[in-house]
């Protein structure tokens, strides 16, 4: 079962010991790593096996199980 949490800027949390943080509206961290995403658009980081979905002000951030 993959684990999620949804975040609006400015926000952070974490799955598990994994860091997930909406710094700014477009601008997502996780694990260290950085990017741009733009409104219904999803990103993969590879290296933590975590997709971020954003619609609208709502970022969500799934790690794969």
């Amino acid at each position: 079962m993959a684990e999620s949490i949804t975040l609006s800027p400015p926000e952070h949390d974490k799955i598990g010991v994994i860091h997930c943080g909406v710094t700014r509206e477009g601008f997502v961290s996780v694990a260290g790593e950085t990017c741009d995403i733009a409104d219904g658009d999803t990103v993969r980081i590879n290296r933590v096996k975590i997709t971020v979905t954003r619609k609208g002000a709502e970022y969500t951030f799934t790690k794969e199980s």
